[in-house]
């Protein structure tokens, strides 16, 4: 008898097949959730008055990068940035990371929700119950354990092992969404983490725990439940090879494709000496002769490029169509979309191609006719690149045969394109 036909199970109570209408107007509402959002991030980031804590934002968010190509993510990017990122960004490391992993959209993001202790007190109760389906993969996921070591802390190659993941995945087991997960984590004593709403709950299920001891880059963990994973993820926060990959990253995005070491250097003690205290990073990279080169080092990414066009248009608001998101998609950034746990590259030969280029002059062009009657790009040239406009921008902006030409000659300048 097929566990469908066992005496008791009414299948007249079974939930009844959703009809094309309804399935197409349930992604019509995920995807007005993801454009309101897109769009709350833009307007936020053109009135903010706290420029730089608005850029640790989307640089925290793209370290800890989820990305809605997986659709059920699309609910939460908006609310995990929200959550997760914002809150915490002057605070301690420790705090973004034991954010982020345990947020909705990193577990549902990274398969969390599908991870099973394979000696768990469910995957037992589950071989007991279906020994026919024994063969069927119910088990360990490593997604969020491998990508939590090689890019959220440690950095690639950096001492840990193949066993160092597994073991790590292992300790993970029972951290859930129970609503995304099909309903594995609902049996089994749970803890509520406060993430999602009627969405999706994070929980932590010890029926899903893989039980013992894990061995990981040469420490004992013997913690039970929850306890082993918060364990490690302190351990992980605080680890040189943390303070290393931290420090480069930020010198990265703030000062050079080629980080100086001497500021990596200075980052990487400053990490260690306060146990990865960001306000103390962050002074770092303000007092660093390295941050005030008059060359222009970084070649703006497109959020970057739009942002600063905006801004320095005096702009607060997009018009309603094209939205946001889809101008992002144009310009080959699309807003919490990178395609991978790595993010987006912060690198310029990621962003300078002719392609985005011809983009960037596409909307220049729109930005600059909406703007022209208001903005002398004359007089708005010295005061966004004070020191920085060259003679030669500076008498093709002059030169130009309209007002509008002149400003978005202005926005594509080669100064302007850097920061």
């Amino acid at each position: 008898m097929a566990p469908d036909e066992a005496p008791g199970n009414d299948m007249s109570a079974a939930p009844k097949k959703k009809t094309n209408q309804q399935v197409n107007a349930g992604r019509k509402e995920i995807r007005n959730q993801y454009s309101d959002a897109v769009a709350a991030r833009l307007n936020t980031a053109l009135i903010s008055d706290t420029g730089f804590a608005e850029r640790l934002v989307h640089f925290w968010s793209n370290h800890f990068a989820v990305s809605v190509d997986k659709v059920p993510v699309l609910t939460f990017a908006g609310n995990y940035e929200f959550e997760a990122i914002r809150p915490h960004i002057m605070g301690k490391f420790s705090d973004l990371l034991f954010a982020t992993s345990r947020h909705p959209a990193m577990l549902i993001y990274l398969d969390q929700a599908q991870s099973i202790g394979p000696n768990s007190q469910a995957a037992q109760r589950f071989a007991g119950r279906f020994p026919e389906r024994s063969d069927k993969k119910r088990g360990l996921n490593e997604n969020l354990a491998r990508e939590i070591m090689e890019l959220h802390t440690l950095g690639v190659r950096t001492g840990y092992s193949q066993n160092d993941v597994t073991e790590f995945a292992r300790a993970l087991t029972g951290l859930n969404v129970p609503d995304i997960g099909k309903g594995q984590g609902q049996k089994g004593r749970q803890r509520q983490f406060g993430y999602g709403g009627n969405q999706g709950d994070v929980s932590f299920a010890d029926a899903l725990h893989e039980p013992g001891t894990r061995n990981i880059m040469g420490k004992s963990y013997s913690q039970a439940g929850l306890a082993q994973g918060t364990a490690i993820l302190s351990d992980l926060a605080i680890h040189p090879s943390t303070a290393k990959h931290i420090a480069t990253k930020l010198a990265q995005h703030f000062v050079a494709d080629v980080p100086p070491p001497a500021l990596v250097a200075r980052l990487e003690q400053g990490f260690l000496k306060t146990g990865g205290d960001l306000p103390t990073l962050y002074q770092i990279l303000v007092e660093a002769p390295e941050a005030w080169a008059p060359a222009q080092a970084k070649f703006k990414t497109p959020w970057e490029w739009v942002v600063s066009s905006l801004r320095a248009l005096n702009v607060q608001s997009l018009p309603d169509k094209p939205p946001a998101e889809a101008i992002f998609a144009q310009m080959g950034q699309p807003v919490w979309k990178p395609g991978s746990p790595a993010g987006y590259a912060d690198l310029g030969e990621s962003w300078a191609g002719g392609a985005g280029l011809m983009r960037r002059v596409e909307l220049a062009g729109r930005f600059a006719d909406n703007s022209a009657n208001r903005v002398d790009a004359r007089t708005l040239g010295p005061k966004i690149l004070p020191g920085q406009l060259s003679e030669h921008s500076a008498q093709s902006i002059s030169r130009a045969e309209s007002p509008a030409q002149g400003l978005a000659l202005l926005l594509v300048a080669p100064e302007f394109l850097r920061r």
